[in-house]
């Protein structure tokens, strides 16, 4: 297991042709470049100038996939009440810019449904890029599998999340 490198996921991206899926599964994710954001936010000193100059990059490639007819979609399962980070990841969510489309499950409503336990990427229903994640939520690497069965799993239980899930712009978090 190894972390793929930016230009690995640019590719990823660059050569999905109809689908680019997410599926989010935890409460706390400590990435390197955002720990210094999710404290600013939560001092109440980031900026929407900030906070969209951090996005573009995202924003401009999602607007690049959706362009060329790539459907981008995350779905986001999530505890309630939410924990400080995913009230951050709620409140600085600007993936939607780019035409991407978010929607958030509170994890009460998964019970009968068959879920992978590992949050992932699936583009165009084919390659799954499982991502891995110590208990303390830092990432620890990628699996990559273009198995049929794997990659027909993780669309199955996507699909079942994504039917329930409330879009980002309905979704009102429960706070602690």
């Amino acid at each position: 297991m190894e972390l793929l490198t930016d230009q690995q996921w640019d590719d990823l991206h660059a050569s999905a042709t109809r689908s680019a899926v997410h599926l989010e599964l935890r409460d706390v994710y400590v990435v390197p470049d955002e720990v210094e954001r999710v404290d600013r936010w939560r001092a109440g000193l980031l900026t929407d100038e900030e906070d969209a100059q951090w996005w573009q990059p995202w924003v401009d490639m999602t607007r690049r996939q959706t362009a060329r007819g790539v459907q981008m979609r995350r779905a986001r399962i999530v505890s309630e009440p939410v924990s400080d980070y995913i009230h951050y990841e709620w409140a600085t969510t600007r993936n939607t810019d780019g035409g991407e489309q978010v929607r958030w499950l509170p994890r009460h409503l998964t019970t009968g449904l068959a879920l992978t336990v590992v949050d992932y990427w699936l583009f165009d229903d084919a390659t799954v890029v499982f991502n891995h994640f110590a208990g303390s939520g830092v990432w620890i690497g990628n699996e990559v599998s273009t198995d049929p069965a794997t990659a027909e799993l993780c669309r199955k239980s996507f699909e079942a999340v994504w039917s329930l899930a409330v879009p980002h712009g309905e979704y009102k978090p429960i706070l602690a």
